[in-house]
C-alpha cells in the first residue's frame, strides 16, 4: 500500500538548513495498523505530512497504492488526497460554523455529491459513531470525544484506503482516548490501513506495529 525509499526532507530557516528526514525506508501493507513514535522534532509529523501528500520531499521515492507520488500540482494532490486518504487531527479541525452533519459531509462536497445525498450519507456515518442526536450541533456544543468522532466520520465518508491520524487522542482524557482507539481499531478491521502518530505508549501498544523515529531516522520497529 505504502512504500517509501530513502526519503530525505530539509527545511530552510534563514541561513540554516534543518535536515529533518535522513533517508527513511518504510513499507506498510494494506490493512495494517501502525503507530509512529518519536520525541518532539524527531521527524514523525513531517513523515506523516509526506505520506498524506500535504508536504513534498527532497529526494527518494514514495509510492501510494502503486502510484508514484512526486512533485504533484496542488490540484492533483488534492484530488488524490480526497480519493485515497482520510485525516484525523489532535485539534479536530472542524469548521466552527458548520454543524456535525455538515462537517462530516464536507469531503463529499468536493466530490460534487449533491447536498441532499451527501447529508443523508453523513447521517449514516454519524449514526455509526453514535452521534445521531448531535447532528445539528455546532462543534463548540460538543465534547472533545464527540468532536473526534465527528472527525473520524468525516475521514471515513470518502471511503479512503488509508487513515492518517496525528495525535488523535492528544487532547482527550484516558477514557475517551480508549473509546477513540476502539473506533480506529474497528475501522482497521474493515480493511482500511491506519497510521497513527502518537507520543502515548498505551496508544501505540494498541496498534500492530510501532515505528520509532530518532533524529530523522527509523531506529526501531516493534511488533506489538
Amino acid at each position: 500500500m505504502i512504500k517509501i525509499n530513502q526519503i530525505h526532507k530539509s527545511y530552510i530557516t534563514g541561513q540554516n538548513s534543518l535536515h529533518v528526514l535522513k533517508g527513511i525506508d518504510l513499507e506498510i501493507e494494506a490493512g495494517e495498523m501502525i503507530s509512529i513514535m518519536g520525541a518532539s522534532g524527531s521527524g514523525k509529523s513531517t513523515l506523516l505530512n509526506i505520506l498524506g501528500i500535504l508536504d513534498s520531499y527532497d529526494s527518494g521515492e514514495y509510492s501510494l497504492d502503486g502510484l508514484k507520488i512526486n512533485r504533484l500540482s496542488e490540484r492533483k494532490a488534492a484530488r488524490l488526497r480526497n480519493k485515497m486518504l482520510g485525516f484525523v487531527f489532535q485539534s479536530f479541525n472542524l469548521v466552527s460554523f458548520k454543524n456535525a452533519m455538515e462537517n462530516v459531509a464536507l469531503p463529499l462536497y468536493y466530490q460534487d455529491v449533491p447536498r441532499k445525498k451527501r447529508n443523508l450519507i453523513a447521517m449514516e456515518y454519524l449514526e455509526r459513531m453514535g452521534l445521531t442526536e448531535w447532528a445539528h450541533h455546532l462543534p463548540n456544543e460538543l465534547s472533545g470525544g464527540q468532536k473526534q468522532r465527528v472527525a473520524i466520520a468525516r475521514a471515513l465518508i470518502g471511503k479512503p484506503k488509508v487513515i492518517l491520524a496525528d495525535e488523535p487522542t492528544g487532547a482527550l482524557d484516558s477514557v475517551t482516548s480508549s473509546e477513540v482507539m476502539d473506533i480506529l481499531q474497528e475501522v482497521n478491521a474493515t480493511g482500511i490501513t491506519v497510521i497513527i502518530v502518537t507520543h502515548e505508549h498505551d496508544i501505540a501498544m494498541r496498534t500492530r506495529k510501532t515505528i520509532r523515529i530518532t533524529d530523522g531516522n527509523i531506529t526501531e520497529i516493534i511488533i506489538n
